[in-house]
């Protein structure tokens, strides 16, 4: 598939998640078996929030092996996630890596309030970066995307990453998810 179509093939499937009440995506044993005998080659990676109501298998309508999901709290890349993003499109193949924040997301929330984790080192660490990517911006849709923006230039901050973008043999593209609507908005 082609850039152009994983895209399309997920936009479908987010249409097709707005008005269903099952994931129609495979999950039968046959495919098990056959992930478990010729591996995984996901055409897709999401880097999203760890946030519960944010499933990307469900939100895209696909199947077993379809994706290769990242999540963490707010979508923050670090090395761990980058090394996974790398991993994805370097070694499976992954075409697309798609940097999908939401809407009433509580970590970026935490820092449009000025940070209410201090105590936990781990959370603080989390919601600082999440601050310093939003460089003042108090909007909530705004400061989601603004944080989606931090996490790209993380991304891009791996070498073996940056050169796949830059052969053209990886594209990453930034996404919002409605928490409310279902609806997952390119951009």
């Amino acid at each position: 598939m082609t850039v152009t179509e994983i895209i399309e093939a997920l936009k479908s499937g987010n249409a097709e998640y707005l008005s269903a009440k099952t994931n129609n995506g495979d999950v039968s044993e046959a495919r098990r078996r056959d992930l478990a005998v010729n591996g995984q080659h996901p055409f897709a990676v999401v880097l999203t929030c760890a946030d519960s109501r944010v499933v990307p298998e469900h939100i895209f309508s696909v199947g077993l092996g379809s994706l290769f999901v990242i999540r963490t709290a707010g979508n923050v890349v670090g090395d761990f996630e980058s090394g996974s993003a790398e991993y994805a499109a370097a070694h499976l193949g992954a075409q697309v890596i798609v940097v999908m924040g939401h809407t009433h997301c509580g970590a970026v929330g935490a820092a449009l309030e000025g940070g209410h984790a201090h105590g936990h080192t781990g959370l603080g660490a989390l919601v600082g970066e999440i601050t310093y990517a939003l460089a003042g911006e108090t909007e909530p849709l705004a400061a989601c995307r603004k944080n989606i923006d931090n996490s790209v230039a993380r991304l891009l901050e791996n070498a073996e990453l940056r050169e796949l973008v830059n052969a053209g043999k990886a594209a990453i593209h930034k996404a919002v998810y409605d928490i409310e609507t279902g609806a997952v908005e390119f951009y």
